[in-house]
């Protein structure tokens, strides 16, 4: 019944309009003064062990190295690395915007990060080029989401702060279904560029391919930096992300010079606005887990749960119907806050790997960002391309229903997320 009231309530401030971490907060509160005994001081001590959490201090640092890429030119020289590997096949430009959104997502760890940096200059490069602009922005919209799948990722971190699960595991993980979508949505793209018979561009030369390597350099090694002194032990994830957010800087200001001095205050500004706004959720979804936790809801739904007789294949589906469904009306950090710590115990009972059902949780989360209403990555592309966001619904379906079809098998395949991560000896 608790729970009931507490659902209602909170989808009932939702779907005024009102922000959801503020949501979020106005239910705890509601709950906590008028249907519960809870003493204040231990909530007041719970928002604050609730983000006391190290592994928390990675999402301003990777969202800082994030901006530090996106003005600084590194997206730039990714896409022409990208376009002198791959821009003489069919939809040469395209398959060039999936290579470089990989490339990108390996050292941002944000998709609406990932659809700027590489679509606002891939986009009016694919007009100019003879693409239909729906064909662009259904590739970047769409490849843009493998920002949280491909590590490092800012909804890792929020699954492992939610779970405590171990976030360099989690990165591991993501690395080859990460790899895999990419070779899917390039798929899509390659097919549907030699169906409709779009341009391709002329086939590059070793020596501007090496000239475009040599470019990028900069930019790729950071992907080097993070996963292998991650991967080695020569820091943690969260130190990675300070590292990665030192060397970002490096690289945009003093390396490629494409930033001065004076243009730091305005990101160091920018990103300090995204952390407080993610931090804010974050303490909120902390006390509304509190909540839940204190009410016994996650255990009285597992035990319902096993009782109805759910089996693994029935819960793993049952829980990506859950989240389709939330991502119509929520964005991934909000998501994996709100359902991780209800849905894991159970995942947990039924003998389903922590680590597998946190990269299906990704995967859902990056559907989610491609479907509207609330689709993230949509309103960015939106910006990007001047398109409505219903013309742009029709423009990602092809690639939306192999990303549906990724889902079932990273659902039920977990050796596919769990195999680096046990060969590199980081899970039994």
């Amino acid at each position: 019944m608790n729970a009931l009231i507490i659902f209602t309530l909170l989808f009932a401030l939702m779907l005024t309009g009102m922000p959801i971490s503020i949501s979020l907060g106005l239910t705890v509160l509601t709950f906590l003064f008028t249907m519960t005994e809870v003493p204040l001081e231990s909530v007041a001590l719970k928002l604050f062990t609730g983000i006391e959490k190290f592994e928390i201090m990675a999402i301003p640092f990777f969202i800082l190295a994030g901006n530090f890429l996106t003005h600084g030119g590194v997206a730039r020289r990714m896409i022409a690395f990208a376009t002198s590997l791959v821009g003489h096949w069919h939809g040469g430009l395209g398959l060039a915007g999936v290579v470089a959104c990989a490339l990108f997502a390996a050292v941002s760890g944000s998709s609406p990060a990932t659809v700027v940096a590489i679509g606002s200059i891939l986009l009016p490069a694919m007009v100019k080029a003879g693409f239909p602009n729906r064909f662009g922005a259904g590739v970047i919209s769409t490849s843009g989401a493998l920002g949280i799948l491909i590590p490092p990722s800012i909804v890792m971190v929020m699954y492992s702060v939610a779970t405590n699960t171990s976030v360099g595991a989690l990165f591991m993980a993501g690395v080859i279904p990460g790899l895999a979508l990419a070779g899917v949505l390039g798929f899509v793209t390659w097919y549907r560029a030699r169906k409709y018979n779009y341009p391709r561009q002329p086939k590059a030369t070793t020596a501007q391919r090496l000239k475009a390597f040599r470019e990028s350099a900069w930019g790729l090694l950071l992907i080097i930096v993070v996963m292998g002194g991650i991967y080695t032990g020569i820091f943690t994830p969260t130190e990675a992300a300070a590292m990665s957010a030192v060397y970002a800087f490096i690289v945009a200001v003093f390396v490629y010079r494409d930033m001065g001095l004076r243009d730091v205050p305005k990101v160091l500004l920018n990103s300090a606005n995204m952390s407080a706004m993610l931090l804010y959720i974050i303490t909120n979804a902390v006390l509304f887990s509190f909540i839940m936790t204190n009410e016994n809801i996650p255990q009285t739904l597992a035990e319902w749960m096993l009782g109805q007789g759910l089996g693994p294949i029935a819960f793993l589906l049952a829980v990506n119907v859950i989240l389709l469904l939330a991502g119509n009306v929520m964005e991934p950090s909000s998501i994996v806050l709100i359902f991780a710590p209800i849905l894991f115990p159970v995942a947990v009972k039924l003998g389903i790997d922590p680590i597998h059902f946190g990269i299906m949780m990704v995967v859902n989360m990056e559907v989610g960002m491609c479907h509207p209403p609330v689709g993230l990555n949509l309103y960015v592309a939106s910006g990007i391309t001047k398109m409505g966001i219903t013309e742009l619904t029709v423009a990602v379906w092809p690639w939306l229903l192999a990303m549906l079809g990724f889902l079932g098998v990273v659902t039920y395949w977990p050796t596919l997320s769990l195999w680096l991560p046990r060969t590199l000896g980081m899970i039994s």
